[in-house]
């Protein structure tokens, strides 16, 4: 599956984690940045996997900011995107299930990485019922 994966400053390492998560399950991955710790708003990067997801030019999306909340409002805005913020693997879970999220939004400053890795399984496992 290709993924479109993007965030902020403040959510940098867990996207580097995501990336190497998602690469070692066999998946692409499409960096939209940011690249660096280096301060950096949300919204151009949040665009960014959004249109990608909406455009159909990757399968699903991971965002993650220090939060996760300006990731996932600035996401569900574009047609076709449906951004779950998921803080437990139970978010993902009923996500995926529930309402066919494609987009995931995580929290660094929030969530520890082992816990947002698992999040991240839950959301690659589960089918949309």
């Amino acid at each position: 599956m290709l993924f479109a994966v993007g965030s902020d400053h403040a959510g940098f390492a867990l996207k580097e984690a995501i990336k190497e998560r998602l690469t070692s399950l066999g998946h692409e991955v499409e960096d939209m940045g940011v690249f660096s710790t280096e301060s950096a708003d949300y919204p151009k990067q949040a665009a960014a996997v959004a249109k990608a997801v909406a455009q159909g030019r990757v399968q699903r999306g991971v965002l993650v900011c220090g939060s996760g909340v300006g990731m996932c409002m600035t996401a569900n805005r574009f047609a076709g995107v449906r951004a779950v913020l998921a803080p437990t693997v139970e978010h993902a879970r009923l996500g995926r299930q529930h309402n066919d999220a494609n987009v995931l939004c995580l929290g660094q400053r929030l969530t520890p990485q082992d816990q947002a890795l698992a999040i991240l399984d839950v959301f690659l496992r589960t089918g949309f019922e």
